[in-house]
């Protein structure tokens, strides 16, 4: 016992390796992964984090274009301490009209990531207030990153900000999907051998790792609250419509909605997703070595897929920076503002156009918080081009399968708004974003939350620096304003209620009573910077434009 006395005073480094507590492990059956403790950016409170947990196998090769499937088996410890790569990106529309109008009546910052892009990318990320095992039976919050379903990922959203917004009494989950055409190629051939809307298959599969592994976090799963902005929040628009509104067994108890997502949905086999799918296939080829007759020589074969017997499975083939740039170029064609691979109505996962289903309240959920910019539409309108549009011209291009009437009616309803860029980022706004907010609280029967975000300059976006600050101050730094905006959130995953504070300083926000048809919190400032939080009336002209715009969702694709 004293020589072991004498070792430690010679080797103090041996004393502090002795003393130190084991690494964060999880065992997942598939693998296991060593996390780190991490000090919060504000408060330097302890956390735990696993970065890049393997959520489903590799979606290549054979895999390309199929549901997601589990993860083979991996021996030793993972290490989960990085970034993880992120699915190949691509961006929205710039051309100045669309390539679908066939005619009327057709048919905030980013952390480093380890590597990338990438298809192998299905990933995600675990968030742990304290050590692992210090707490059990957290309520969950899991979200699903923005990028209109071609961009996006899980390092530009550090879960432990959100960990800190809840008090130290969440479990956060970050995740990882399939996006443009490797998530969203839609086409008749892919129902027959392949999955369609494999990136919201990819969410719902985390959704159910979820279930199956978070006790081992220390989270609950029947206390899950699903979230995400932009197409992130269309993402929880589509579960919450999945299945029919039956998911069995249930996935999540609540869903909250920043800017709710919802470009045209078609059906999978019709007109626009089938030339989507037949651009895929004139854009790629693969490469095959073949032997030449009667010679010792290989000669370099260049196979078309538009030329080859079975399009997908050649697809299959392509090299994945050959589809990726196919990708990129067939997203640029699109509309300016506009993203052209998105979910499809494909009759087994999503088996009506949302719009419909929630008039119908088949949805999953007991509960939402949903929350709109002031503006949401004018940074997916080119301005200067706008200005030279009339309404009837814009919803022309937005809308492809609008008729000679519908595009009149839609010139009516926003007749005298303002000038053509205004009138034009509104239309856009609201029937796109704002619009469908509105019925999804319907489709809840007013057992939901309605906020509108309205810092100016109020547009799409820029709400997220107020609940995600990476340990930076938002914009409008004001200490009362960040705990009623960014709290209301996770009161809400905590309580199922934006009434019920765990923080006693966050006393800026009224009564916030459920939604009952035009009823709303703003969030916004006074011209001399003071927090202006209180209820307000909505629009009676908005909702009038919305019952327009929920008139003629079946041509909007919606």
């Amino acid at each position: 016992m004293q020589s072991l006395k004498r070792g430690l005073c010679l080797y103090p480094f041996l004393a502090a390796v002795l003393a130190a507590p084991a690494p964060p492990v999880v065992n997942l059956g598939y693998a296991q992964y060593e996390g780190a403790t991490v000090q919060d950016k504000v408060t330097n409170a302890t956390h735990t984090q696993f970065l890049g947990i393997r959520y489903a196998a590799p979606p290549t090769g054979s895999l390309r274009f199929r549901a997601p499937a589990a993860p083979a088996f991996t021996a030793g410890v993972q290490q989960a301490n990085a970034e993880p790569a992120e699915c190949f990106q691509a961006g929205d529309g710039v051309a100045a009209t669309t390539p679908f109008r066939f005619g009327s009546g057709s048919t905030a910052s980013k952390r480093a990531a380890a590597a990338g892009p990438s298809e192998d990318c299905l990933f995600l990320n675990v968030y742990v207030p304290g050590n692992l095992g210090q707490k059990k039976n957290l309520p969950v919050v899991f979200w699903i990153h923005g990028g209109g379903y071609v961009g996006g990922s899980a390092s530009s959203f550090d879960g432990n900000d959100l960990v800190r917004e809840s008090g130290e009494e969440v479990i956060a989950v970050v995740i990882q999907y399939r996006l443009g055409v490797f998530g969203f190629l839609p086409g008749q051939q892919v129902k027959n051998a392949g999955a369609l809307n494999a990136g919201l298959l990819d969410q719902q599969f985390a959704l159910k790792w979820v279930q199956q592994h978070i006790r081992l976090f220390g989270g609950d799963p029947q206390q899950v609250t699903i979230w995400g902005e932009s197409a992130g929040a269309g993402s929880v628009l589509q579960h919450v419509v999945a299945n029919g509104g039956r998911t069995s067994p249930p996935l999540f108890r609540a869903a909250m909605t920043s800017s709710t997502f919802l470009p045209s949905q078609y059906k999978f086999n019709d007109p626009i997703p089938e030339a989507l799918f037949s651009e895929t296939v004139a854009q790629t080829a693969y490469v095959l070595l073949a032997s030449v007759p009667c010679s010792p020589y290989l000669t370099i074969l260049q196979i078309r897929c538009s030329s080859a017997a079975n399009a997908l499975e050649c697809l299959r083939q392509v090299d994945a920076n050959t589809l990726q740039a196919a990708n990129t170029q067939i997203n640029l064609a699109g509309f300016f503002g506009t993203f052209v691979f998105v979910p499809v109505v494909d009759g087994t996962f999503i088996t009506d156009r949302p719009t419909q289903m929630l008039r119908e309240q088949r949805t999953n959920g007991e509960i939402v918080l949903t929350v709109t910019n002031a503006f949401e539409g004018t940074v997916f309108v080119n301005q200067t081009a706008a200005a030279l549009m009339t309404p009837a011209e814009y919803v022309t291009q937005l809308f492809p399968n609008f008729n000679a009437a519908q595009i009149q009616a839609t010139a009516a309803q926003y007749k005298g708004l303002g000038s053509n860029a205004f009138v034009n980022s509104a239309i856009m706004g609201e029937s796109i974003f704002i619009c469908p907010t509105y019925f999804l609280l319907r489709s809840f029967s007013g057992v939901g939350f309605k906020g509108e975000f309205a810092i100016p300059p109020a547009l799409h976006g820029q709400d997220v620096a107020y609940y995600f600050t990476n340990g930076q101050p938002p914009p409008f730094s004001n200490p009362q304003f960040d705990k009623a905006f960014a709290e209301a959130f996770l009161d809400f995953v905590r309580f199922l209620n934006t009434n019920v504070k765990w923080d006693p300083q966050n006393t800026e926000t009224p009564l916030w009573p459920t939604w009952s048809g035009s009823n709303e919190m703003l969030f916004n400032m006074t011209t001399a910077g003071a927090p202006d939080i209180r209820l307000i009336h909505t629009s009676s002209a908005l909702l009038e434009r919305c019952n327009f715009w929920q008139s003629v969702s079946a041509a909007t694709a919606q």
